[in-house]
């Protein structure tokens, strides 16, 4: 990028090249927005095509940003390293990423009863492990090697939960994926410090996304967020992208391994 670009568009994320993974809808489109009003050139990654295709224009259409989009699956090996590869082609390094891909449940209880960990199908398990923990794996061993090859550093970001600190019942196999992002992005921390690369994680509590949507249309659903929740309400997809923003940034230059969790005093209440 030519130093007439990034004067056109300054901001605390002037320069850098950014892959969103899930960058389509919800917290991954709220980060692609924020960031490119910071002034990053992004490369969004989603399973909707459609609907990634639109964000991309959109996003660089308001804000004078290059916005790329490519299908992606995170579960699978090939096309993670795929939607990196073009990503690379078409902004030439990556100095961030933000791995936000991701699903509360694969919809698979087939009892009908009560959803507990005795009846839920190992499909359906084993479907959030891939996208939520091993997509993340996959992602950030795919964007780290290559920062490892350019030597110069750069900064990853996952997404947590604070479900990877709360157990709820009927999402067992959700608390536990994102408990292992949480882990991950410590052991990861610890690997790539010597090469001058960054990984960080946020945990965000009750949001207002499509993640969340069937449970809000539902009082007694939004009022079990909200009563859990010290701040009586529920977060907003900014508030996590601002989040991301913090941990790309240079601001957070002296934070690594570490997650954050803006979930409205959960942990306190």
């Amino acid at each position: 990028m030519t130093s007439a670009h990034q004067d056109l568009r300054p901001g605390r994320l002037s320069g850098k090249k950014i892959l969103i993974t899930g960058g389509a809808s919800g917290l991954g489109l709220a980060c692609a927005e924020r960031f490119a009003e910071e002034g990053a050139d992004l490369y969004l990654a989603d399973l909707n095509r459609e609907a990634g295709e639109a964000a991309a224009q959109r996003i660089a259409s308001r804000f004078n940003s290059q916005v790329g989009f490519t299908f992606l699956d995170v579960t699978q090996e090939s096309s993670v390293e795929a939607a990196v590869s073009a990503a690379l082609d078409a902004l030439g390094r990556l100095d961030g990423c933000v791995a936000s891909a991701g699903i509360s449940s694969a919809g698979l209880n087939e009892t009908g009863s009560e959803k507990t960990v005795l009846n839920t199908p190992l499909a359906g398990w084993q479907k959030v492990i891939d996208v939520n923990l091993t997509g993340v794996m996959l992602t950030c061993r795919a964007v780290g090697r290559h920062m490892v090859e350019r030597g110069e550093g750069g900064v990853l970001v996952n997404l947590a939960s604070s479900a990877a600190r709360i157990a709820l019942p009927g999402a067992a196999e959700y608390c536990v994926s994102k408990a292992g992002v949480v882990m991950l992005t410590q052991v990861m921390a610890m690997e790539l410090l010597s090469h001058g690369i960054r990984v960080n994680a946020i945990g965000p509590g009750f949001i207002e996304t499509p993640m969340t949507a069937a449970m809000r249309e539902d009082p007694e659903g939004r009022a079990r967020m909200e009563g859990m929740t010290p701040m009586g309400r529920l977060g907003q997809p900014i508030e996590i992208a601002n989040a991301a923003l913090y941990l790309l940034s240079e601001e957070s230059s002296y934070t690594t391994g570490h997650t954050l969790y803006p979930n409205g005093g959960i942990f306190v209440g």
